[in-house]
């Protein structure tokens, strides 16, 4: 069964840290499905508003404290798809052995609704349309081997800080091995509310000073999308003034210098830093006019680091934008 933190003192608890995000390697944890070594996978933990079924286990574990979520609230032909925004737990469980996913199921919707959550869509097998494909096809659920038995709910709750929404994704395990027949729980929950401010705006006569006198500018103001390449809106601000910073200095060219903390693999992280930087580059040249001679983007990943990656401060420290003079 699962016991419920009360709401009260959930919302009191509520800690509004920076970025935090966890990702593990799929082939670590096919070696744990399949030997039975059923243990948490490291640095997860349950959501305080929505704990796990007794005997259950984590095998994978993302949170991101800022992101967009597509929330299902019915079928896709019918519009069933909500954008909702806000901090982001997905934790996928593995179910004890001999506990079928309707009663796995039947917990997790009596302990959200003892929780006051609004259920917004429920469902089973072929009454949720496409959302078991949906869900079962996307990358950070390879761990869910559907076989047709499976159960959906999402809902919402109002507090005082903001709406919580959860959806809960229950299927029986179909991959063979010692987790045979397990249920397997997505659970993902997203906490509705305003987005942490980290922007540090750069004038371009400061990052000539810092041009001179350094050889580098540190940029925070520049955002991406949550394990993406794609700019933020608000990042705009500062790209305007990097070309302000060109145009009154035409002889000046730089590098464009992607960084990224040590979450996740390495190689993904060098592709992803370079990638980044090159989308800064792409918008100085093409929204701003600057030539792309000058204009060089190289990504390293973690590989200069300013802080330590043992905590989530040193990690947004580490996460950043570089202008370099070449």
């Amino acid at each position: 069964m699962i016991e419920v933190l009360p709401l009260g003192q959930y919302f009191a608890a509520l800690n509004f840290t920076p970025l935090r995000r966890f990702s593990f390697a799929a082939a670590a944890l096919a070696v744990l499905l399949s030997t039975g070594a059923f243990a948490d996978v490291p640095g997860s933990a349950d959501h305080p508003l929505v704990p796990r079924y007794e005997g259950a286990q984590i095998v994978r574990y993302e949170s991101d404290a800022y992101t967009e979520y597509d929330l299902r609230t019915g079928k896709a032909k019918d519009g069933g798809v909500s954008v909702v925004e806000g901090k982001l737990a997905r934790i996928t469980y593995q179910g004890p052995a001999e506990r079928s996913v309707l009663e796995v199921f039947r917990n997790y919707e009596a302990a959200l609704g003892k929780a006051g959550f609004q259920v917004l869509f429920s469902c089973a097998r072929e009454e949720c349309g496409d959302i078991p494909n949906d869900i079962e096809s996307g990358p950070r659920y390879m761990l869910l081997w559907g076989a047709g038995d499976h159960h959906f709910l999402s809902g919402k709750l109002s507090g005082p800080q903001g709406n919580v929404y959860v959806s809960v994704y229950i299927t029986r395990n179909n991959s063979g091995g010692p987790a045979r027949d397990r249920a397997m729980v997505q659970l993902d929950i997203v906490e509705a509310r305003p987005m942490e401010s980290r922007m540090v705006f750069v004038e371009a006569s400061a990052m000539q000073q810092d041009l001179a006198t350094g050889g580098r500018v540190v940029l925070y103001g520049i955002q991406f999308d949550f394990d993406k390449d794609t700019l933020r809106p608000e990042s705009e601000v500062q790209i305007a003034e990097i070309a302000k910073l060109l145009n009154d200095d035409p002889a000046l060219s730089v590098l464009v210098v992607g960084h990224t903390d040590m979450s996740g693999g390495f190689d993904y992280n060098m592709d992803l830093s370079k990638r980044r930087a090159s989308r800064v580059t792409e918008a100085l040249a093409r929204d701003h006019g600057i030539a792309g001679a000058r204009l060089t983007s190289v990504g390293v990943g973690p590989a200069a680091p300013v802080a330590s990656n043992e905590s989530e401060d040193g990690r947004a420290l580490n996460r950043r934008v570089e202008i370099v003079k070449r």
